[in-house]
């Protein structure tokens, strides 16, 4: 076991570690912080999304004791006490919840996306979304919450 310091949501964390633990395997199974989810194991489906330095990536295939001195953001984290980001408040909104298993990726993804372009066209929405799947929807309803969480953010 080997401690590190990991800063998660703006908390710092001191964590015993194996080598070999992924940064998800730490945020769900030690720190107990369950939203971000477990899909594939293998970076292709996106639901273990977290910010980290503000780029979305895939918390189950980078090593917990490569972001020691990174700023990473979870899905609890995206929201200022009760107060939801207002990517989160346009995916209720816009109906782009059907079983949830994916919306934390979704959602983090959208975040990275609409804090580097503000006015992204669908194009550039549907680009950021490849590496996020969702099986439940065609996709419309979680790129028209993008759509309106950047109108929405436009205004702020």
């Amino acid at each position: 076991m080997k401690e590190i310091s990991l800063k998660i949501n703006g908390r710092n964390y001191k964590i015993a570690i194996e080598d070999k633990w992924t940064l998800l395997y730490v945020l769900r199974d030690v720190l107990n912080l369950t939203g971000t989810k477990f899909g594939c194991g293998t970076g292709d489906c996106g639901a273990c999304k977290v910010l980290i330095d503000g780029v979305a990536k895939n918390s189950c295939t980078i090593l917990a004791k490569n972001v020691e001195n990174s700023n990473i953001i979870t899905i609890e984290g995206l929201s200022n006490g009760e107060e939801l980001h207002p990517v989160q408040k346009a995916f209720i909104e816009a109906g782009a919840i059907q079983c949830g298993f994916c919306t934390p990726g979704m959602v983090i993804t959208s975040v990275a996306l609409l804090s580097n372009n503000k006015q992204p066209t669908r194009k550039e929405i549907l680009d950021a979304l490849d590496n996020n799947i969702c099986r439940c929807t065609g996709y419309i309803k979680i790129i028209e919450a993008i759509e309106l969480a950047s109108l929405k953010m436009k205004g702020e």
